[in-house]
């Protein structure tokens, strides 16, 4: 991890997501997509994470919805 990922997350920025591991983070980000709104929860977890678009295939995501993250995911 990162300083600024550590620096952020010491501070309390990111109350909710502590303890969220890589597994939980790929989960979560399938349910900001498929939210109307959520794109910008995906977004910030896809960079913080680093996920890839395979990970996210394999977690359940469509095809669609990986290729329309193109330049965010791997």
């Amino acid at each position: 991890m990162g300083k600024a990922k550590k620096r952020s997350l010491h501070l309390g920025i990111n109350d909710r997501i502590t303890n969220l591991s890589r597994e939980d983070a790929v989960i979560a980000t399938l349910e900001a997509l498929k939210k109307h709104n959520g794109g910008h929860e995906a977004y910030n977890l896809i960079t913080l994470f680093g996920l890839s678009a395979e990970e996210l295939l394999e977690a359940g995501a469509s095809y669609e919805t990986v290729m329309s993250l193109q330049g965010l995911v791997q």
